[in-house]
């Protein structure tokens, strides 16, 4: 085995070109999206997928063209929460087609690649105990890859639905430096707000664009309001309704099975306030 003292060069492996090729592509598709949002957490169970799906249902009822990103890509339910599960994507002339729901909200999912919905996603690695380091280049390579080569056409707004994690938006900054616009969910509990407000300090070293805070769950616990403990603005409280896990469950937004619900409406009345921040920022 050599090391890389005795590798010239690259070894002609081209990297500085794959990348620049790379970043030119993805910089070409996502040229005509208007605006490119990442929906994050610090933890996992605050209901962040729920909020991005229902944000993409209530953006769309509004005529806005939406896609979503699902970039859990092991534990990805966006599919099934917006009605495209057991779907396939495919291949067109321009790239890959993403899967349509009812709403035309346009998703792409790892779940819609798997030989069957619900499997684990298993990485190859050169050898088996080398498969955890591998598997966040990996990781990286497949978010590239559906980013770059998906045919998302015009859209308004793309939804990025990370994984939970603090450092989640910024391995996606590395990647899409033009998803420089946030959007924080957290729950009224103290440990949530804890884990999230990692999540916005390193946003911030970053330069990104933070919207604001989502409170979901709002009712469920008891706590101080999130948004003076992070630091951001509070641009919706989510009150807590049991049927909005069970249409996730159908595969059908809360937002078009309950419009008049009090949930449905703070739904509505978030995507109101995005899009009037978005419009107002790029009028800058």
């Amino acid at each position: 085995m050599k090391s890389y003292r005795e590798i010239a060069g690259d070894g002609g492996s081209d990297v500085l070109g794959q990348v620049a090729e790379r970043s030119a592509r993805l910089r070409a598709r996502m040229a005509p999206v208007a605006t490119t949002l990442a929906v994050m957490s610090g933890k996992g169970g605050v209901g962040k997928s729920v909020v991005s799906a229902n944000l993409a249902a209530a953006l769309a009822t509004r005529a806005r063209r939406v896609g979503v990103l699902d970039a859990d890509l092991n534990g990805p339910c966006l599919a099934r929460m917006l009605g495209v599960e057991g779907r396939r994507l495919k291949l067109g002339d321009d790239g890959i087609v993403p899967a349509e729901g009812p709403l035309g909200v346009k998703v792409v999912s790892m779940d819609l690649l798997l030989p069957e919905s619900g499997s684990a996603l298993a990485w190859r690695a050169p050898a088996a105990q080398n498969q955890f380091a591998w598997r966040g280049m990996l990781e990286a390579t497949a978010l590239a890859e559906f980013a770059g080569d998906t045919a998302w056409g015009e859209l308004d707004f793309l939804l990025i639905d990370l994984p939970p994690g603090a450092e989640r938006f910024a391995d996606l900054h590395d990647l899409l430096p033009a998803c420089d616009k946030a959007l924080v969910v957290t729950t009224p509990s103290g440990l949530a707000i804890a884990s999230v407000r990692r999540s916005v300090i390193l946003a911030r070293k970053l330069d990104a664009r933070l919207l604001g805070a989502v409170e979901n769950m709002a009712g469920l616990f008891a706590a101080d309001g999130p948004a003076q403990a992070l630091g951001v603005p509070l641009l919706g409280s989510i009150p807590f309704d049991p049927r909005i896990a069970q249409c996730a469950d159908r595969g059908l937004p809360f937002v078009s099975a309950h419009p008049d619900a009090p949930a449905a409406r703070a739904f509505a009345a978030l995507a109101d306030e995005i899009e009037r921040r978005c419009t107002a920022e790029a009028a800058r």
